[in-house]
């Protein structure tokens, strides 16, 4: 009886931190909605890459989940600022 209450309180704990995890991709994509775009194409041409791509509902795909980095994403796209410069400084 304990693993279903620990398996269940996990499950709510998960799908509560996806909501909230997809309202603030919501809130992102419409701050940055170029950028957005750029990373859902080349997040979809990874999964066809991969043969991660659903073809399916019935079951017959399987779903590899992970994260990976990209190097080659350019470092200045941050929209925090640096706390490195003084007032005075700009780049």
């Amino acid at each position: 009886m304990e693993s279903k209450q620990v398996s269940g309180s996990q499950a709510i704990a998960y799908r509560n931190y996806r909501r909230a995890r997809d309202r603030a991709l919501v809130r992102l994509s419409h701050q940055f909605p170029e950028l957005y775009q750029e990373y859902l194409e080349e997040e979809k041409e990874y999964d066809e890459e991969q043969g991660t791509k659903w073809l399916s509902i019935d079951g017959d795909t399987y779903v590899t989940v992970g994260v990976r980095s990209n190097n080659k994403a350019p470092r200045n796209r941050s929209p925090k600022k640096s706390r490195n410069k003084s007032k005075g400084e700009r780049r």
